[in-house]
């Protein structure tokens, strides 16, 4: 028997909304984080046909393939949900996946902390899509699909900005991005323990969706190692991208399984 059956509704959202101002309050407790020159040094620098950088750049088609794959087959295939707006905050996270291709594009043609920016618009937004997602299935439909959807996306954005606007200023603060691309992966996890029912997100595709991002991070992490491992011929980054793409490319079939476990009647 899953132990979390002991606790009411309201103390499982109590647990979430504790861990949530742990977080924040933990947050503010730590110096503000500019951003590292060092990270827009990247191993492969080599151009080709005119294209400085060129894998790092062209690699980011992989996103534009699975979130073009992705927005396709959830406006032709509406037997995937049991309600049209499930489908909301999923078309939110591929429409972001797929301007991940651009922006990072944009971001490894000329890197700098201007292009940065419009590399890191589109994944937060991808990522609270994601999380909304999460929520509606398994903790409270209407606001996963509604205002917790546009609330999350809102926040990812406003995160960006504030560490623009910093930047600018010449004190950035990268804190409240790093929040909203890393509180989620430890959330979510305490989410699907505490709200185990689902109709789309099963625990499995999750997993997965974590080890294929979590490879990605290190790919990048590792960018100069990875190329040198490799003789030179593909870097970290580049597979980075490869490795991203993949975890969104889980999120597809993983609402796919589901239209299948449960069958047209749902």
């Amino acid at each position: 028997m899953n132990q979390t059956g002991k606790l009411s509704y309201r103390q499982r959202i109590a647990v979430l909304t504790g861990l949530l101002l742990l977080g924040l309050a933990s947050l503010l407790l730590v110096d503000p984080i500019p951003q590292d020159p060092a990270y827009h040094l990247f191993a492969d620098t080599r151009p080709w046909f005119g294209i400085p950088n060129f894998l790092d750049v062209v690699s980011n088609l992989g996103f534009a393939v699975v979130g073009l794959f992705g927005l396709v087959t959830l406006t032709r295939s509406p037997f995937l949900f049991h309600a049209p707006d499930d489908a909301r905050p999923y078309l939110v996270f591929f429409a972001g996946v797929t301007l991940i291709s651009l922006g990072s594009a944009c971001f490894h043609w000329s890197p700098s902390n201007e292009t940065l920016l419009w590399d890191r618009f589109p994944m937060s937004v991808a990522f609270m899509a994601l999380a909304a997602a999460i929520v509606a299935d398994r903790i409270h439909r209407r606001a996963g699909n509604g205002w917790l959807l546009v609330l999350l996306v809102s926040l990812g954005i406003g995160s960006l900005l504030y560490w623009h606007i910093t930047e600018s200023l010449g004190r950035g603060d990268l804190r409240f991005y790093a929040f909203v691309q890393f509180y989620p992966v430890v959330m979510l996890p305490v989410i699907i323990w505490l709200f185990p029912d689902n109709r789309y997100t099963a625990g499995r595709y999750i997993i997965w969706v974590f080890v294929w991002y979590g490879l990605s991070k290190l790919l990048e992490h590792y960018d100069a190692a990875v190329f040198n491992l490799l003789g030179e011929t593909v870097s970290g980054h580049t597979l980075k991208h490869l490795a991203a793409a993949a975890s969104a490319l889980v999120v597809l079939r993983m609402l796919q399984t589901s239209a299948r476990r449960q069958g047209p009647g749902r």
